[in-house]
């Protein structure tokens, strides 16, 4: 089983024992590997030195910088690669690396093994609008080579505040507060900030902060008072100028609605949001030049997320005698959004232009009786609440995500889950004990998924699987140097690769509920869909916590992706049934990759694991973790049988002679 262990935190000491996510590739192929090297092209030459992948896939490599100056992005991205025929999706998030003569920094993420076909590639970015784009894979030797530029979202409010930009004191408060507004959590949010407030009030951000609570709790006046102190303190500060100017807009106060939006523009003319809400506030006031003048300005820098800007441009023309064009820009607002809350209202705005046109007589009495009455449809109200600029710091749940499965497939459930689980005691049966060579990332992360800090290890890894009484299997896992907690990031020591695929044991699979999908694909191969969850009359044998003497058993759910024609366990995705708030565990969603390994003396090829990720929230802590094994070794027959394949970054040798020793 898996087992992470940490160090003592206050008094208690604690042990972590969980099985981890397992993808299994089923295209991973037998033979000689590809590797492809770094290119010239669009000026990609010196990112990364060397990607591998086997024949058959081919590599995807996606650079991303911030948008204006093209500059490195200084956060981490996360990609989605999407299949198109199969609708399958593989994650994976940027890293830092140099690059040329000057060691520029630049932000890239690779996928690697990578099935030829079609497929759709995402980007996105805390505070970032998301872009995407169309691919084909078609060879192993030349990489997919793409360059992103991410813009900022104007409709994303950002909550990161920088370390130094408020007092040591009023720091942990403010994190705390953020923290409860990502929850919606307001009454504890109001606490920890006004607490912030108290130890550093003459802080922007602490300021802007509050008044995005109050404006939240629809409390447009204090909302103000806070985002004008945070202004005056930082004039420059354009969020802070933009939510008090909507704030006014809120209140109807729109004298100040415009003075904040204008200095709003001029600090920040790109963003679309600004202009949109001045437009509006020139049309409150009856400026209908300046109102289509701003309208326009909106819809070039927003294009499609400027739809709500339509709806000023459309009244404002219509208030000016341009009906035709008022009545196009109503009705774009309806193609754009034709399931809106005001696409009744806009409708009905647009049959009463139009008999006004029909009806000449009528419109002229309606004009001696006063202005035009089109401000009834507020554009106010089309716009989307402020959001938080915070994104998902970890794939989707196991049940979010949304399944492509052939239809009218039958699936054979008691024939899938008892020949994988044949296919597992084959495993265990024929490794008594293999090694490899490991190499480990990790990253603790900071509340919206950023990395604080990033470490790496290699080193020689050993397991072996035993079933020492009949309905009880044993894995043990050992590491060069015989490490203890302080050799491991951030003192977590992991293991437990070898054992996920054990859920569909003979002897453990009756602890968990299992249920076939349907019939999907996992990268180009047919596979079946099993989701599982540990039953609640059962005990949870593969998973667990120990805290000082006391075992804390976690309930798992997952997915397991099982080949049509070998019944082979290519992939399984797995994240806790619910969080243990009694540990301080919110969450964990797991990754695994598993491919065959050959052995050529033995004239066989085993499922081992490839690569494996972690993402956890432990303890107030977010980490991201990922193992990568490679040049195996089984003891089973030969302690000198060894995996024919390029060499590595050898580990150290004298640690690898003692990981070989019986144990």
């Amino acid at each position: 089983m898996r087992r992470f262990s940490l160090p003592p935190l206050i008094r208690d000491s604690l042990t972590l024992s969980f099985l981890i996510v397992c993808w299994t590739v089923a295209t991973l192929a037998q033979g000689v590997s590809s590797t492809v090297g770094p290119t010239t092209d669009n000026g990609l030459r010196d990112y990364a030195s060397l990607y591998t992948t086997t024949p058959g896939t081919g590599i995807v490599v996606a650079t991303v910088s911030a948008e204006k100056k093209n500059v490195h992005l200084d956060r981490q991205a996360l990609l989605q690669l999407l299949n198109r025929s199969t609708q399958t999706a593989t994650w994976q998030t940027t890293n830092d690396i140099a690059q040329g003569a000057f060691q520029d920094q630049v932000s890239q993420g690779v996928f690697t093994n990578v099935a030829y076909g079609e497929y759709d590639i995402e980007v996105s970015a805390v505070g970032y609008l998301s872009e995407r784009r169309q691919l084909q894979v078609v060879n192993s030797w030349s990489p997919v080579q793409l360059k992103f530029t991410l813009k900022r979202d104007p409709e994303a409010v950002n909550l990161d505040v920088p370390d130094t930009a408020i007092s040591a004191k009023a720091r942990k408060e403010v994190k705390r507060g953020v923290s409860a507004l990502k929850s919606n959590n307001l009454k504890e949010a109001e606490k920890q900030l006004g607490a912030a407030y108290k130890s550093d009030p003459s802080s922007s951000d602490v300021n802007f902060l509050l008044g995005y609570l109050y404006y939240e709790k629809s409390d447009y006046g204090r909302a103000g008072d806070y985002l004008r102190s945070a202004t005056n303190i930082n004039p420059r500060n354009t969020q802070a100028l933009t939510l008090l100017g909507r704030a006014g807009l809120q209140r109807h106060d729109y004298p100040a609605a415009r003075s904040a939006l204008e200095l709003a523009v001029m600090e920040d003319g790109d963003n679309w949001q600004p202009h949109n809400l001045l437009a509006d506030t020139y049309l409150h006031q009856g400026n209908y030049n300046r109102a289509r003048d701003e309208a326009r300005v909106a819809i070039e820098k927003g294009k499609a997320h400027a739809s709500p800007a339509e709806l000023v441009l459309g009244e404002a023309l219509v208030n000016l005698g341009n009906n035709k064009e008022g009545v196009e820009a109503l009705n774009r607002f309806l193609q754009e959004a034709p399931l809106h809350p005001m696409a009744g209202q806009v409708r009905g705005l647009i049959a009463e232009i139009e008999d006004h046109a029909a009806n000449p007589a009528a419109a002229a009495a309606s004009e001696d009786t006063g202005p035009p009455k089109l401000i009834g449809v507020d554009p106010l109200e089309a716009l989307s609440a402020p959001v938080l600029s915070v994104k998902s710091w970890q794939p989707p749940g196991i049940d979010d995500t949304k399944l492509n499965v052939a239809a009218d497939m039958t699936c054979p459930t008691g024939k899938v889950i008892d020949e994988s689980g044949k296919r597992v005691q084959e495993l265990v049966e024929d490794v008594s004990r293999f090694a490899a060579v490991e190499d480990l990332f990790h990253q603790r992360l900071d509340a919206y998924g950023l990395p604080i800090r990033t470490e790496t290890r290699k080193f020689n890894y050993v397991a072996s699987i035993s079933e020492q009484q009949p309905g009880f299997l044993s894995v043990d896992e050992y590491r060069s140097d015989k490490l203890g907690l302080t050799g491991y990031p951030d003192e977590i020591a992991s293991s437990g690769f070898a054992a996920l695929a054990l859920v569909f044991h003979p002897h453990m699979r009756d602890n968990f509920a299992m249920q076939c999908e349907g019939l999907g694909d996992w990268r180009g191969q047919p596979t079946w869909l099993v989701r599982f969850e540990q039953r609640d009359d059962r005990p949870s044998r593969i998973h667990s916590y120990k805290v000082g003497a006391q075992v804390h058993p976690v309930k798992l759910k997952g997915r397991a992706w099982i080949t049509a024609n070998k019944f082979q366990i290519v992939r399984i995705e797995s994240e806790l049934v619910s969080p243990m708030p009694e540990i301080q565990l919110l969450s964990e969603h797991q990754v695994v990759e598993y491919g065959p390994v050959p052995f050529a003396r033995k004239n066989t090829s085993l499922w081992l694991p490839k690569s494996a990720e972690i993402y956890f929230d432990f303890r107030r802590r977010r980490y991201y973790r990922r193992h990568s094994f490679d040049h195996y070794m089984l003891f089973a027959v030969d302690s000198d049988e060894k995996r024919k394949e390029p060499q590595s970054k050898p580990a150290d040798q004298s640690s690898a002679k003692e990981e070989k020793k019986p144990s």
